[in-house]
């Protein structure tokens, strides 16, 4: 059948990965170096990966292709979130914890308590039906911003359930991640900390995006933390 396909250009592909990451169904693939549709089947057509190509080489085309199989695609992406929580739950240090109040460790002279409540905190870590998220007041932090502000724990951490990740680093788009959260707990509130370096707004893009995509209405309080550890903007 004649369908609407995306169309990479390799000439300008820098195979720099972010299209394979926006690709929710998984149609595309890094060979050699380079972005490459390799499941027509796969591909829907709207173009999620158009833009977050830095390098503009992806463009739609009118071509003869597969039929789009939404039943395969949502097969798929089920047998590969069942193998992220299986690989996540053989490491140790993954393991859901729900954690008690930290006393005062006189073995190191410690004076301020932590106030995590769970483990683990990395949005990637974290499965979505954790027992901690239900009537959760949710803190979705940047995780500079713990180095950033000295009172993190008190101001921000406490009573909250806490998730961090870097979004110029990890090089994923945690919206997929935060939207089963939000559909399938009932979150009391979002709280967002990021920095005020521009890289960190896609943080902020992201939990948006999932609020939108979950189809929830959830109190959302944004703050912004200066690189001298100040609040930027409430």
């Amino acid at each position: 059948m004649i369908r609407q396909m995306i169309k990479i250009d390799e000439e300008k592909c820098n195979g720099c990965g972010l299209c394979v990451n926006a690709c929710h169904e998984g149609a595309l693939k890094i060979e050699a170096g380079k972005a490459k549709l390799i499941r027509d089947d796969y591909c829907d057509g709207l173009g999620n990966c158009l833009p977050v190509c830095p390098m503009d080489a992806i463009s739609f085309e009118q071509r003869e292709a597969l039929p789009y199989d939404e039943e395969a695609v949502i097969a798929k992406m089920q047998t590969n979130q069942n193998k992220s929580v299986h690989a996540g739950s053989s490491c140790p240090g993954s393991k859901v914890q729900v954690l008690e109040p930290m006393q005062k460790s006189p073995e190191y002279n410690q004076t301020i308590n932590s106030e995590l409540r769970q483990w683990p905190v990395q949005i990637k870590l974290l499965p979505p039906q954790a027992q901690f998220f239900h009537n959760a007041d949710l803190l979705v932090a940047a995780d500079c911003c713990a180095y950033a502000y000295g009172n993190f724990h008190q101001d921000f951490i406490k009573n909250k359930v806490t998730v961090i990740g870097c979004p110029k680093l990890d090089s994923i788009d945690y919206s997929e991640k935060l939207t089963e959260i939000f559909k399938y707990n009932e979150i009391k509130s979002i709280t967002v900390t990021r920095m005020i370096v521009p890289c960190c707004t896609g943080i902020e893009v992201m939990v948006r995006k999932a609020l939108e995509n979950s189809g929830k209405n959830i109190p959302l309080t944004i703050k912004i933390i200066s690189t001298d550890g100040k609040i930027a903007l409430a």
